[in-house]
């Protein structure tokens, strides 16, 4: 098992990389590092960042609390960093109760102890926030975030998360108040190692949005970020499918059982270029009549998420396209259990593997080939749409592009006029021979 240098960084703050430390010293730490966390005078920024701090230092003793070999004694002081960490948290908040209570349980030092690595080395180091004057980008992208997270839902925030992290690296703790032209070429050129065009564009445009919130905040004066995107060799790596290899796909789809799972995810992907995750978390009330037009509702309700509030949207089914049974489909939807997913009888992860899975096979793609895959039934549909010059709002409508196109009241003034207007023009789009894809 390989452990993170994340993990074994959380565990040496503590004390708990040390499999000899006996209680008395790591509670000699822990006392330390509470009473720094009680003391320690925080700014606006510096809130924020602790806030990060403690959060990554909490995931990361989770994590080796589960995944590693430990003696009880470290497991023990590992549930009480787990506290401290926990009423850190709250004093950032204004309630310091918790973490003077904790001050006063675990006792002044026996032997003068200070943490080997303590919690101000480690802000130090996740934000470097060595001088007073400068900034790194993990502390702008924190702030940024901080700002932001409220607006954003908690898929799309996981992802500037990743991204912010992944420029922060590449950036290794450049003073941004500083930083030339030349820093923002060597960070690109730092990027373009192992990764696709496309990629490097979408890390590059989050970097162009987090510098110009902090050039219009007053946290940097300018910035050297523009015209830095790739041009050329830079497409997704994700295609679409061709014509053939869809109808191939249905043809598949359709001689499993009407109680096959796969049947239908993969008939949904193909009929409404839903993303994956949408289409995994459908359940029966998902599949519903408007206006005596069956749709796919994608919504947020019941703890189900989306990527932004324009994919909020409902996208009409076109019975018979590629041999689409809409009949068996609502079969198969009745007999599903209420409230559970349509198409998770298993783990999510495990439930879209075996959907790529069942792609490649049909379609003999090499395993390794990562540019077709379920999601390149959206791209394929995307195409269909653009080929049949269906217009661009009611394309934006079905794909869950649009800045609001179609209300989300699926009963509002309008919606059947445009849930009409959006069947009509995936039958346009979905044009086929009916005999294809028929068992």
């Amino acid at each position: 098992m390989t452990i993170s240098q994340d993990i074994l960084s959380a565990l040496a703050v503590f004390h708990l990389d040390n499999t000899g430390a006996t209680w008395d010293e790591l509670r000699d730490h822990l006392y330390v590092i509470a009473e720094e966390a009680l003391t320690m005078a925080h700014g606006d920024s510096s809130l924020v960042a602790y806030e990060s701090i403690y959060g990554d230092l909490s995931d990361n003793l989770r994590k080796a609390s589960s995944q590693m070999a430990m003696t009880s004694t470290q497991q023990q002081g590992l549930s009480k960093a787990q506290e401290v960490l926990k009423a850190a948290h709250g004093r950032l908040h204004g309630d310091s109760g918790a973490l003077a209570d904790l001050v006063t349980e675990l006792g002044a030092p026996h032997s003068h102890a200070s943490p080997c690595v303590s919690l101000s080395v480690s802000a130090s180091q996740g934000t470097s926030q060595g001088t007073s004057s400068g900034i790194t980008f993990n502390e702008l992208s924190t702030l940024y975030i901080e700002e932001h997270k409220a607006n954003v839902e908690p898929a799309t925030l996981r992802d500037i998360q990743s991204v912010c992290k992944t420029l922060s690296g590449a950036f290794a703790g450049l003073d941004l108040k500083g930083h030339t032209r030349a820093d923002m070429v060597a960070l690109k050129g730092a990027l373009m190692v192992d990764r696709q065009g496309s990629t490097v564009n979408k890390l590059l445009t989050r970097l162009s949005t987090v510098m110009s919130w902090a050039v219009n905040n007053g946290y940097l004066d300018k910035s050297f970020d523009k015209g830095l995107k790739l041009t050329k060799d830079a497409d997704s790596s994700r295609r679409a499918f061709s014509k053939d290899q869809v109808a191939r796909l249905m043809v598949a789809a359709n001689s499993l059982p009407v109680t096959d799972e796969t049947r239908w995810a993969v008939s949904l992907g193909v009929l409404t270029g839903a993303r994956i995750a949408e289409v995994l978390q459908l359940t029966r009330k998902d599949i519903v009549e408007v206006n005596g037009q069956w749709v796919v509702s994608i919504n947020a309700d019941d703890g189900k998420s989306v990527k932004t509030k324009s994919s909020l949207r409902v996208v009409p089914l076109t019975d018979e396209a590629y041999g689409f049974d809409l009949k068996d489909l609502l079969e198969f939807v009745a007999g599903s259990p209420e409230g559970n997913a349509l198409f998770c009888s298993g783990s999510r992860s495990a439930t879209q593997e075996r959907l790529n899975r069942f792609i490649k096979k049909t379609l003999g793609l090499d395993k390794g080939k990562a540019s077709l895959s379920f999601h390149s039934l959206r791209h394929s549909l995307a195409g269909a749409l653009k080929a049949a010059e269906v217009p661009v709002g009611t394309a934006e409508s079905i794909l869950g592009h649009s800045s609001g196109s179609i209300s989300y009241d699926l009963y509002g003034a309008g919606s059947a006029v445009e849930v009409g207007r959006m069947a009509e023009a995936l039958k346009v789009a979905l044009q086929h021979d009916r005999s294809i894809g028929k068992r």
